[in-house]
């Protein structure tokens, strides 16, 4: 058998990054930033007012209290997005709305609460100190500043950011595109009727969301019947619209592991010493990463946190990790089987701790559905007591 790492090992030597795309922004929402994006000016670029009010010299104000207001002349209004010059002297003021530039001269800016609201004159009932309410240029980000680097995934605050800085288009590291087929004459689709011995088909709905949570786009096929030359027809036919494709079934030692006979001598198929999902099977099918995963769910599942998470963010450019790992404390004792790298089901409490799920068969959804982490036993130990510290994935 491999061992997981030596599965993931020859996984990631064969998978590569993907070429990147100049993409507009909103299309390159949830993809990779490929580039170091610069702010061309400061931002923001000019004075501005943080408040509607009105634009002041703060000397003049500096004795205005509710007892005694102060009076000044309204020269004029200020509006975001005014491009006009304007200015001001000592002893008067401008109307000015939240984003609009500041007046040369002023050096403050009342909020319109703290006045009586005047168009011609105002009374304003409190001093300022100079610089109030005034967003100062490039207090948020410096000409030449970078502000996103590569490696970043393009979600709702970096897209605003490159709007931000003025670009409309970036070049990023696409989604994969990952097709997902489950084989089997026993599945159905959900929502159809169930004859005896059928089931309805759950791994290519679990995987395709999965390949979403990983970043990637899913593209759902209906199942495959166990018939070794359809399965590698309808293989090739979605090999053009893929950058991997993932099977469910068919890769284990049974008489009609149709995935197998259709992939032999094209793809390499081996156990791997890990629980659940010891059947796997990866290579390159014309140039596209393929990943057979076993059939039982949570077999499926697991080989796909472990084995295929990892190769869609390394062809994203990211670090091929697994999901968000860390420790915990088990709150039960649990059992492994030695040499093999065992993922059991659980729930993290309060305290840092996790407690083993009761329900650890491969075929036991359920269980898998109420996890939030995956606790992993390594391959030497085949006890581990309650209140011992334990490596953690959790789950997305």
């Amino acid at each position: 058998m491999r061992t997981v790492d030596e599965h993931l090992a020859a996984i990631l030597a064969a998978v590569r990054p993907l070429t990147p795309l100049d993409l507009a922004l909103l299309e390159a929402e949830g993809t990779i930033l490929a580039e170091p994006v610069a702010a061309p000016v400061p931002l923001p670029p000019f004075d501005n007012s943080a408040m509607d009010g009105y634009a002041v010299v703060a000397a003049d104000v500096a004795g205005a209290t509710e007892q005694t207001p102060v009076t000044l002349p309204v020269v004029g209004d200020v509006a975001a997005g005014d491009t006009g010059v304007s200015a001001i002297a000592s002893g008067m003021c401008t109307r000015i709305m939240t984003g609009a530039p500041v007046p040369a001269g002023a050096d403050a800016v009342v909020p319109v609460e703290w006045t009586d609201g005047g168009i011609v004159s105002v009374r304003i009932d409190r001093s300022v100190p100079p610089g109030h309410y005034i967003r100062r240029a490039g207090e948020d980000v410096a000409e030449g500043q970078v502000v996103l680097e590569p490696g970043v995934r393009l979600g709702a605050p970096q897209i605003g950011m490159l709007a931000a800085v003025g670009r409309a288009r970036v070049r990023v590291r696409p989604r994969p595109r990952v097709v997902v087929l489950s084989t089997g004459d026993e599945l159905r689709e959900p929502g159809s009727p169930l004859a005896p011995g059928q089931i309805w088909d759950s791994n290519s709905f679990m995987i395709t969301a999965a390949v979403h949570e990983a970043g990637g786009v899913g593209f759902r096929h209906s199942a495959l019947v166990d018939a070794p030359e359809k399965v590698l027809a309808a293989l090739r036919e979605q090999l053009t619209r893929a950058d991997a494709v993932i099977t469910t079934g068919g890769v284990s030692m049974g008489a009609r592991d149709v995935v197998k006979e259709a992939l032999a001598g094209t793809l390499t198929f081996t156990k791997v010493a890990m629980r659940p999902g010891k059947p796997q099977g990866f290579g390159l099918l014309d140039g596209v990463p393929v990943f057979t995963l076993p059939g039982n769910p949570v077999s499926a599942y697991v080989s796909f946190q472990v084995f295929v998470r990892p190769a869609l963010r390394a062809m994203q450019g990211l670090p091929p990790e697994p999901p968000s790992a860390g420790t915990a404390v088990l709150a039960e004792p649990v059992r492994s089987p030695r040499g093999l790298r065992h993922y059991l089901r659980g729930r993290l409490t309060g305290g840092g701790a996790v407690t083993p799920a009761s329900a650890q068969g491969s075929h036991q959804m359920g269980a898998l559905a109420a996890a939030d982490a995956l606790i992993v036993v390594p391959e030497e130990r085949e006890h581990m007591a309650a209140g011992e510290e334990v490596e953690i994935w959790r789950l997305p």
